[in-house]
């Protein structure tokens, strides 16, 4: 198990790297800390792994951010279904199970929580659209 960044090989990849770098600095602006970023667990990755401000600093929040940078492929929300959900909270379940080194111990006390950020390219920034907090568990 451990944290690598998404290799930005191509537009995608480098797409979503700037997406996600996007978010996180939004976040942090607001008081999130950044605890880990792109942990592959087997197949899956994890986007964000983040501590939310007070009074949910207790807390360990998954991020999983989605971009769109033109119409025509659905939305971000859209891109997301519940086998996707299911993937993340897997993964997270995981990333708690094995105490990833990069996860303080006071974030484990409960379970982690899978948000979805979506953003979209406006003027050549990435603006967030929305952040849907807590999706439901499969």
């Amino acid at each position: 198990m451990g944290s690598s960044e998404r290799s930005p090989a191509g537009p995608r990849g480098r797409t979503g790297a700037s997406a996600e770098t996007a978010v996180a600095e939004h976040l942090v602006t607001e008081g999130w800390v950044i605890v880990a970023r792109n942990v592959r667990l087997g197949r899956d990755e994890l986007d964000l792994v983040v501590c939310p401000p007070p009074p949910e600093h207790d807390r360990l929040v998954i991020i999983e951010v989605r971009s769109r940078s033109a119409p025509g492929y659905g939305t971000a929300v859209e891109s997301v279904d519940g086998r996707k959900v299911a993937r993340l909270y897997r993964a997270a379940a995981v990333l708690v199970r094995a105490g990833h080194a990069s996860v303080p111990s006071e974030l484990l006390r409960h379970p982690p929580r899978v948000d979805l950020v979506c953003v979209r390219r406006a003027r050549g920034a990435w603006v967030i659209e929305r952040h849907l907090r807590g999706l439901a568990p499969p």
